[in-house]
């Protein structure tokens, strides 16, 4: 990060501080949760919204993906990897529940590897055991390209990504 990004992005945290103070003048800073003061957080990308989205537009009708995508990325370290140990639990915050809960979280998942989201590795607990989580982006550009994502979800993915000034991954926002 650049360090004029820095001092715009203290000038803005800064404001927005103020702003809230006025707006909520009875919160105290202790009820609220800041990344930075738990373990308890991880990086997630501010276009996940729209990426959940596009996951679910091209899933299957009445199979959406996203919340097991979500509960994926929320496993991993920042390294985009999953140790698969107890899917029953994973199915569960995945939102699936009763008998049929793993089997549905299952065929979740291999919707996510088929369109790309995540590459699968047979392990010890299974043949799940090992998950990669592929940037997003790739995915998302790979399958745009094979006419599977819509093309104004595409576009609206395109904006967010110059409103939050992703620069790491600005050949997707200029590709077309």
């Amino acid at each position: 990060m650049a360090i004029g990004s820095k001092k715009r992005n203290f000038k803005i945290a800064r404001q927005k501080k103020k702003i809230r103070e006025s707006v909520w003048p009875d919160i105290d800073d202790s009820q609220l949760w800041h990344y930075r003061s738990t373990a308890a957080w991880l990086s997630v990308p501010r276009t996940m919204p729209l990426i959940l989205r596009i996951a679910d537009s091209m899933a299957p009708r009445g199979k959406p993906v996203s919340q097991t995508y979500f509960d994926l990325w929320c496993r991993t370290y920042d390294d985009g990897f999953v140790i698969v140990t107890q899917p029953r639990e994973m199915a569960f915050y995945s939102g699936f529940s009763g008998e049929r809960a793993v089997h549905t979280w299952t065929t979740r998942m291999k919707i996510l590897e088929e369109f790309g989201f995540i590459s699968v590795r047979p392990g010890p607990n299974g043949p799940m055991n090992y998950v990669l989580v592929i940037n997003p982006f790739h995915v998302i550009q790979d399958r745009y390209d094979e006419e599977k994502v819509d093309e104004a979800l595409m576009n609206a993915l395109r904006a967010r990504l110059v409103e939050v000034r992703a620069t790491d991954i600005e050949e997707y926002v200029e590709r077309k």
